[in-house]
């Protein structure tokens, strides 16, 4: 019976056109239908879509498609307004940078040509000063000391080569052997205390390479900011002192308001980083006398033992200042480097 029932749903005589005829539609062509009338005339949007169980599912699958289209509205409306939000952000940063630009541009040409006034601070003004200048001697130390390690690392090799030729010689020539013998160890034992000295140069090349580039470079980047900080602070005080001379009316009333605003937040600003220059030139002072001295120390005292030939000496003053050499060839790369 079950059977009858599904063969006789399968093969139904109903409409088939609009003229209300009749005919026998399965399964197939009643799909097949549906598939020609959503191609030619498009999907009902106005009706139901059925988003899962297909065609005879479960009321529970199917959502009403004005829900879909709000939530997307919803979801398009917020992102449009955040996107929005971003761009007059962004409008306005670049509009502030402008005129801050504008009004720093105009103070400095106005001070370059004598026709603005700046705020100097004298004593600290003396101060750096002097840190550029120690600065730049300091470099040229840097600087000589390096060139003493290239050639004097360049003697020490060639001593090196020396004393293996000795050594080579010595064993190749019986009635030169105790001649070439002496002169080889003489030059195996420079080699050793060039090696030493090296190694306290080198520490004394690290630790100014440090000061300079590293301290002081520090130190002249907050006194680059205090600088910026101090060119927009008078660019604001003069664009003040400008309003404060012209009409007072409602409108320049407002513009003084936010004007003096504006000065207020720069002043602090310029106060507060000129303390950071301050406390930073003294700790670097102070830094910077501790650490010469033992530097200074240290090359004095090695220079001295190997030039004298005191080989007890140079290894006592490395170990004084707690100086490590390097195993020989530890600068070479290795032999996966190489590859």
């Amino acid at each position: 019976m079950a059977d009858n029932i599904m063969s006789k749903a399968a093969t139904m005589e109903i409409p088939i056109n609009s003229n209300g005829d009749t005919g026998t539609l399965t399964e197939d062509d009643s799909l097949e239908q549906d598939l020609q009338q959503v191609m030619v005339s498009g999907p009902n949007l106005n009706e139901t879509s059925i988003v899962s169980g297909g065609y005879g599912g479960p009321a529970g699958g199917i959502i009403p498609t004005s829900s879909i289209k709000g939530s997307l509205n919803h979801n398009t409306n917020s992102t449009e307004e955040v996107s929005r939000g971003v761009a007059v952000e962004k409008l306005d940063s670049v509009k502030k940078w402008g005129i801050n630009t504008y009004k720093c541009t105009k103070q400095m040409f106005s001070e370059k040509f004598g026709r603005g006034s700046r705020t100097v601070d004298l004593e600290l003004e003396a101060q750096i000063d002097v840190l550029r200048d120690t600065k730049s001697k300091y470099e040229n130390i840097l600087r000589l000391a390096t060139a003493l390690i290239t050639h004097f690392q360049s003697m020490v090799q060639t001593q090196q080569a020396l004393g293996d030729t000795f050594t080579d010689l010595s064993q190749k020539s019986p009635e030169l052997q105790d001649e070439f013998g002496y002169n080889a160890e003489t030059q195996k034992l420079l080699c050793k205390n060039g090696e030493a000295l090296l190694g306290a140069i080198n520490f004394f090349v690290s630790s100014i390479n440090t000061l300079v580039n590293k301290t002081m470079e520090d130190t002249l980047m907050t006194i680059r900011h205090y600088e910026n900080a101090r060119l927009e602070f008078d660019a604001y005080r003069s664009d003040l002192e400008e309003l404060s001379l012209g009409p007072r009316d409602a409108a320049a009333m407002v513009r003084i308001e936010m004007a003096q605003q504006e000065y207020h937040t720069h002043r602090e600003k310029y106060e507060r980083l000129r303390s950071d220059v301050s406390i930073k030139l003294k700790f670097l002072e102070e830094n910077k006398v501790k650490v010469m001295h033992k530097q200074l120390l240290l090359f004095h005292n090695a220079i001295s033992a190997y030039f004298a030939g005191n080989q007890q000496q140079l290894e006592q003053t490395l170990i004084q200042f707690n100086v490590k050499l390097k195993p020989p060839g530890s600068d070479k790369p290795s032999w996966l480097e190489e590859q």
